[in-house]
């Protein structure tokens, strides 16, 4: 049973938590002492296609080691306002990162790929100005979290290149788990790399040409982890899923063009009709005679990451055919029906736990309080890699409105507590407002295991459920009780099945084998290994054996 409360002595009124052994009521010198914890002739690129013949952890805020994958994808093929229409589908795809963003345009074979991308929000990164010059029929957009590579103007997305194919433009939703091989073989054939991305290592691939037996699809079957990718050539525009289909990539269509976006609610806001999903596996290839499918990859189970919808996708979006709103409102009765508690209000965290927090109150007929205020201009706090922003924007994020729960019995709601330094903050807060209890609820099980598909979740030993009990959990937290949603449950509010996804960041079963030493700053660590030979005086020169 993954769920506890505070006194060793008796039971709490719903009577399902075991205790908290140690956590008498707190006096207000005792929750003064916590409050330091706040802290050639053109080719068509589908043309050589052939199908298969076979920082210091202590003071690391919560959210600073929430997931962390997230990137936002959007394409247009067939429209003379390409480029503004991307910029719209970015802007409403800005909660899958907020590093970068960069567009690219073209009209078509013999026209120069134009691009712009730099780092900061969409508002900040594209003005008039710049969409002026960005013309074009096609496009696709970019915006950017690291998982590989650290977060700087290099590895900005979408990446071009022009090569034996032709110009191509890629831009790269997830993460490789074989990144480390293909860039050493690569570099070991005479790949010349100009960023730590592993989005890179793809667009290496599918430049290398077809007489050297290669070609797109054996090079898209050569990868391996979790990618939605939208590709670019002076041809086509093409759409590929990972075969577990781990990221979401929906097809729309606007005014005769084709619309490719990671989520629903950047077609809406276009107006764009919703055709399907890309299948996980599905390779689409768009060009002036319309589009057609293949599937270079073997057929294995699917695994769509859970966590979209517990916390990534936008709450009006659609996955899977079902709104994302609804399943947080589902999980939050389920949460209610499983960890009910005695409570006056019921308390969102806002905006993630916002649904959850609805349903949990609906269920138990208790009102719905919005006592935190979040500030809608810091942004989220875990897309902001820099330890010394998220710090501060932890503070600054969310404040309490103190008349609305003091005296009272407050439950919390929010979609995931990884470290647990943000949600403890938020207990010393309301005691500080003179809360009368403090019981938190949790819309997902916890999180034990690391996540090596694209969300940048810590080691286990940084995962306070990895690390503690629930009976030391809920101790560590200062709340009157504490209440986990079960997989079974958080999968049954989705109204899918369960073999449907990867739930290996809660019970550690991977779909795909990974590399327990991999992390996102693998390249990074392979540049500081080439600069100690430099520094030793060993490094390969250019010209050895020669006098």
């Amino acid at each position: 049973m993954i769920g506890r409360t505070r006194s060793g002595a008796r039971w709490n009124r719903t009577k399902v938590f075991p205790v908290c052994d140690d956590l008498a009521a707190r006096s207000a010198g005792d929750v003064t002492k916590h409050r330091d914890l706040n802290t050639g002739p053109i080719q068509a690129i589908s043309s050589v296609i052939s199908r298969p013949t076979d920082t210091d952890p202590d003071h690391m805020p919560d959210r600073a080691v929430l997931p962390q994958h997230e990137c936002g994808l959007f394409g247009v093929f067939g429209h003379p306002n390409a480029a503004v229409l991307t910029y719209y589908g970015l802007f409403a795809l800005q909660h899958r990162g907020q590093e970068s963003a960069g567009i690219v345009t073209t009209t078509g074979p013999g026209h120069t790929f134009h691009q712009h991308k730099d780092m900061g929000l969409v508002s900040q990164v594209f003005g008039q100005e710049e969409l002026e010059r960005l013309n074009g029929t096609r496009a696709i957009g970019h915006t950017r979290y690291s998982t590989t590579g650290t977060s700087t103007i290099k590895n900005a997305q979408p990446f071009v290149v022009d090569c034996v194919r032709g110009q191509i433009a890629i831009a790269h939703n997830g993460n490789l788990t074989n990144a480390d091989v293909l860039r050493d073989e690569l570099e070991g054939k005479g790949s010349i790399f100009q960023t730590t991305a592993d989005s890179e290592i793809i667009l290496h691939l599918l430049a290398q040409p077809s007489s050297n037996g290669g070609n797109i699809l054996s090079g898209l079957r050569r990868i391996e982890g979790a990618f939605s990718l939208l590709i670019m050539s002076e041809r086509e525009l093409i759409a590929v899923r990972d075969p577990y289909g781990w990221r979401p990539l929906v097809l729309g269509k606007l005014d005769g063009a084709y619309i490719l976006a990671s989520e629903t609610c950047a077609l809406d806001l276009i107006h764009a009709e919703f055709i399907r999903e890309i299948e996980p596996g599905e390779v689409l290839i768009i060009d002036e005679n319309g589009m057609r499918s293949e599937r270079p990859f073997p057929d294995v189970p699917p695994a769509f990451c859970m966590f979209e919808y517990v916390y990534f996708a936008r709450p009006d979006s659609i996955i899977g055919g079902v709104n994302v709103a609804k399943v947080r409102t589902e999980m939050g009765r389920e949460l209610a029906r499983k960890f009910p508690a005695d409570a006056d209000i019921v308390v969102p965290v806002p905006d993630s736990g916002n649904y959850a927090a609805l349903g949990f109150a609906e269920e138990l007929n208790i009102p719905y309080a919005l006592a935190f205020v979040r500030n809608h201009y810091i942004g989220r706090t875990f897309l902001q890699p820099s330890q010394l922003i998220r710090d501060f924007d932890v503070r600054v994020k969310l404040n309490l409105i103190k008349e609305m729960v003091a005296g009272k019995r407050v439950v919390v709601v929010d979609d995931s507590i990884v470290r647990g330094t943000t949600a403890r903050a938020r207990v010393v807060n309301l005691r500080e407002a003179g809360a009368k209890e403090v019981h938190m609820r949790v819309s997902c099980p916890p999180h034990r295991f690391a996540c090596h598909y694209g969300i940048d979740f810590p080691d286990p030993d940084k995962l306070i459920a990895n690390q503690m009990s629930m009976d030391q959990i809920c101790q560590y937290l200062g709340v009157d009780s504490l209440g986990y949603l079960d997989v079974d449950g958080m999968v049954r509010a989705t109204g899918r099945k369960f073999n449907e996804f990867c739930l290996a960041c809660f019970n550690g079963k991977y779909p795909l084998p990974v590399d327990p030493a991999l992390d996102k700053f693998i390249m990074e660590r392979r540049e500081n290994r080439a600069k100690a030979l430099a520094a030793e005086e060993r490094q390969p020169t250019l010209f050895a054996g020669l006098k």
